[in-house]
């Protein structure tokens, strides 16, 4: 996949939720990193009630995102936000379309859903990152998830380079190991509502990442309980869980909140041998370190990072140059 240039064209779409002002700030963000933002139609729109939770008709959104890719002079795709409505573009998605085209496209909660349908119908890395009207990029940057966004997009992170948490955010080994497999997964609760679809997640041979937030403990579990269910825990290699921010019934969103979750997500994953690594920095908050879904990593929790085991993105490539909103 061709790495994101300087002074390359960003589109900006919003396939999931509206953020009313969000897509004229998240311009003038990216123009201050010195790129050519372009904003896609449905990015500034809302439908009326009872559809207002979407950001436009699923046609327009659509449009918007078949557009943004098919465009040569576009070097990524960037979603505003998540919130609700990416699932239901699954089944008119061109595929192929996308499969020809294939360019960085960051994104992550409700974003989960356009996920796993590119890894599994058009099979290129796509990546798990802050998005501008989520993750405060718009008005003041998270300095903690912007090093490593820009270098794992413009190429710079390659075959061998380690993916590592900032020294205030250590990940927690939950059983310890080392394991390579491709890395998948997302939100947990898109996950589970793909399971049966055919757009649901490829586990085998996995390293699954599960995040989450506005979750109870009792439906963690019973999130991970479908999908192991349903065999998605089978020739799994190893887990790598993020932050579950807002974790509901806990009073709190500390590290306490946290550790609650701990001895579920033992409960589930221990009886596979395989190695755990939770804590991890990516998720409904700040940090969110971008993570590279289809590529595959090695898991190593002593280290407690992931290395990559395959260039994302290829530096020197054509990519969209030049140009505006």
């Amino acid at each position: 996949m061709p790495a994101l240039r300087a002074g390359a064209q960003i589109a900006i779409v919003a396939p999931a939720s509206a953020a009313p002002g969000a897509a004229d700030r998240a311009a003038i963000w990216l123009a201050s990193r010195g790129f050519a933002p372009v904003v896609m139609p449905a990015a500034r729109t809302r439908m009326p009630a009872p559809f207002d939770y979407l950001a436009g008709p699923d046609a327009a959104r659509l449009q918007d995102l078949h557009a943004a890719f098919s465009d040569p002079a576009i070097g990524a795709v960037w979603c505003l936000q998540g919130g609700f409505g990416s699932w239901r573009l699954l089944d008119q998605v061109d595929y192929g379309l996308l499969r020809a085209n294939p360019k960085p496209f960051i994104g992550y909660s409700d974003i989960t859903a356009l996920h796993l349908a590119i890894q599994r119908h058009a099979g290129f890395v796509t990546f798990h990152g802050p998005m501008p009207a989520q993750d405060g990029l718009g008005d003041a940057p998270d300095a903690g998830s912007e090093p490593e966004l820009w270098a794992m997009l413009g190429g710079q992170m390659g075959q061998g380079s380690w993916i590592e948490p900032p020294a205030d955010s250590p990940p927690v080994a939950l059983a310890p190991g080392v394991a390579t497999g491709r890395l998948v997964g997302g939100n947990l609760a898109l996950i589970g509502a793909l399971t049966g679809s055919r757009h649901a997640i490829d586990t085998r041979d996995a390293i699954l990442f599960i995040e989450d937030v506005n979750e109870a403990i009792p439906r963690i579990d019973r999130l991970l309980s479908q999908l192991r269910a349903a065999g998605k825990f089978a020739g799994l290699k190893g887990v790598l869980a993020g932050r579950f921010s807002r974790l509901l019934g806990q009073g709190s969103d500390d590290e306490s909140a946290q550790a609650a979750l701990y001895p579920l997500l033992q409960a589930h994953f221990q009886p596979l041998g395989i190695p755990v690594l939770a804590n991890w920095p990516s998720g409904h908050i700040e940090p969110n370190l971008t993570l590279p879904l289809g590529a595959t990593v090695t898991l190593d929790t002593a280290r407690a990072a992931l290395r990559l085991e395959q260039a994302v993105t290829l530096a020197g490539a054509p990519a969209g140059e030049g140009g505006g909103a």
